[in-house]
């Protein structure tokens, strides 16, 4: 078991904040990237439109984009 109940309600309530790994740990559990989950986080899953979501992930490819060139 990668978290116990408590703990994954205490998430979901905003009460605790998971490290790095656990998100990694929940993410393989889950059967998805970490990044999803990340992104997640600043999405409303109950109003956000896939092209929200589609938008909000682009902006994090291209930020990323830019970091990377900056660091050549």
């Amino acid at each position: 078991m990668v978290s116990s109940r408590t703990y994954i309600s205490a998430l979901e309530r905003g009460l605790k904040s998971p490290t790095l790994p656990k998100i990694a740990s929940l993410a393989a559990v889950l059967g998805v990237h970490p990044l999803t989950l990340i992104a997640m986080a600043f999405v409303d899953p109950a109003v956000a439109s896939p092209d929200e979501i589609r938008q909000l992930l682009q902006r994090a490819q291209t930020e990323a984009a830019a970091l990377v060139s900056r660091s050549i």
